[in-house]
C-alpha cells in the first residue's frame, strides 16, 4: 500500500500534489466524507495523466478485494450507464454532471514513514478510508460503495447488479424468519430514503437521514437549490415518509430490530454472511482478522432490523448493528433501483480510537 501511494505520488507533479497530499491528521477534511456527485477533496481522476490515472488506481486496488475493487471499477462506469438513463440532462452546474473523471484521491501523511498516514478514495457511491499505523492497515471505515441503477440489463437476459448479493442476502435473511421474528425485525412499512447515518463523521445514536442538500459539500442556492429541494420532496412524496417512520427508523444506541440470539444457528450463519460480504470489500488478510473476531458470542449482541417490501424491485433498507458494527443498506430512490451500502465502526471510524492509543502510548 505504501508503495502503490509512494509511486502516485512520484508521479504527479507540485500543482497536483497540492490537491493530492496534505498533511496528517487534518482532521476536518479526513473526517469529511462523501457518497453524492460531489467534490469529495483530493486530485480527480479527470486531472491525471493516464498513467497517474493508473497510479491511483494502484492505490484503491491496494485497499480492497479484487471482487471489491472490480465493483468500485464498474460503479466508476455506472455513471456513463445513469448518464444516458438520466437522458443526458444531469450537469450540477459542471459541464458533465454524470463524470467517471470526478473520483478523487487524497493522501493524509507521508506513506512509508513512522508516522501515521492514511488515504481516501472517493466519487459518485464509493468512499474508501484506510489509515495506516506502524506501518499496517489499522483502520477502514466507513467503507461505502453503491450503485445507480442497481439493476442494469446486459445483452441475453443477463443482469449487472453491482451490490446484488448484499441486497439478496438481507432479503432471504428477512424471509427465513417466521412471523414471531419478523413482527420485531420489521421497523417500518416504508424505508427511510437514504442511509440513516448518512455521511455524518461519526454515529452516536439518535440520528435521523438527512436531506439530499446535506450530504454535499458546500451548499446549494438559486435554480440548482429549487431543483435539489424539488427532488428531495418527490423522494419523500414517492415513498409515502412520515414522521412516524422515520422516528422508527431513527438510529438508537439500543439496537432495533429482531437480536441475533433469538435466531436459529441457520439465520445467524446467514447474518454473519451478510457481514462477510461487507467485510470481504477488504483485501483478504484483513478480512480474515476482521471475521475471525465474529464468534458465535458475538454475534448473539447484534440485531437486524429491516423496513419497506419484501420483494425485490420494492423500496426496502435494513441494518445490522452491535458493538463496532454499523450496516447499512438502503435501496429505497428511483423505486427500489438506486441503491447505497456502507459499513461503519460507530467506535472507531476513520481509526479515531486507534490514533487516541497512539498518541498515549507515544
Amino acid at each position: 500500500m505504501s508503495e502503490a501511494a509512494l509511486a502516485f505520488l512520484d508521479s504527479i507533479d507540485g500543482e497536483q500534489r497540492k490537491a493530492a497530499q496534505w498533511p496528517f491528521p487534518a482532521e476536518e477534511e479526513r473526517l469529511r466524507w462523501y457518497y453524492t456527485p460531489t467534490d469529495h477533496g483530493g486530485l480527480a481522476l479527470g486531472d491525471m495523466r493516464p498513467k497517474q490515472q493508473q497510479h491511483a488506481l494502484k492505490v484503491l486496488a491496494t485497499g480492497l478485494s479484487r471482487p471489491a475493487y472490480v465493483t468500485a471499477c464498474t460503479i466508476i462506469g455506472l455513471d456513463n450507464v445513469l448518464d444516458e438513463l438520466e437522458g443526458w440532462s444531469a450537469t450540477w452546474e459542471r459541464e458533465r454532471g454524470r463524470d467517471p473523471g470526478l473520483f478523487y484521491l487524497r493522501i493524509f501523511g507521508e506513506p512509508g514513514g513512522r508516522d501515521p498516514w492514511s488515504w481516501r478514495f472517493g466519487g459518485h457511491h464509493i468512499s474508501i478510508h484506510h489509515l495506516v499505523v506502524d506501518g499496517a492497515v489499522r483502520a477502514s471505515t466507513p467503507l461505502f460503495l453503491g450503485a445507480d441503477p442497481a439493476v442494469s440489463p446486459f445483452l441475453g437476459g443477463y443482469e449487472l447488479r453491482p451490490l446484488g448479493s448484499a441486497e439478496d442476502l438481507g432479503r432471504e435473511l428477512l424471509i427465513s424468519l417466521d412471523d414471531d421474528k419478523r413482527v420485531p425485525a420489521v421497523i417500518s412499512p416504508v424505508p427511510p430514503f437514504d442511509l440513516v447515518g448518512a455521511n455524518r463523521a461519526r454515529v452516536r445514536g439518535g440520528e435521523l437521514p438527512l436531506k439530499l442538500p446535506e450530504v454535499w459539500r458546500g451548499r446549494f442556492d438559486g435554480d440548482l437549490g429549487e431543483l435539489v429541494e424539488t427532488v428531495q420532496r418527490q423522494l419523500e412524496e414517492g415513498l409515502q415518509i412520515t414522521d412516524e417512520h422515520l422516528e422508527a427508523l431513527r438510529l438508537t444506541s439500543t439496537p432495533k430490530g429482531i437480536s441475533a440470539e433469538a435466531m436459529n444457528g441457520q439465520q445467524r450463519r446467514l447474518l454473519r454472511d451478510i457481514i462477510a460480504v461487507y467485510v470481504g470489500r477488504l483485501p483478504d488478510d484483513l478480512a480474515d482478522a476482521e471475521l475471525v473476531t465474529y464468534t458465535e458470542e458475538h454475534m448473539k449482541k447484534l440485531s437486524f432490523a429491516w423496513a419497506g417490501g419484501a420483494v425485490r424491485g420494492v423500496p426496502h433498507y435494513y441494518r445490522i448493528q452491535g458493538p463496532r458494527l454499523l450496516i447499512e443498506y438502503d435501496n429505497a430512490q428511483r423505486g427500489g433501483n438506486h441503491a447505497h451500502s456502507v459499513w461503519r465502526d460507530p467506535d472507531g471510524d476513520f481509526g479515531t480510537d486507534i490514533l487516541n492509543e497512539h498518541h498515549l502510548e507515544g
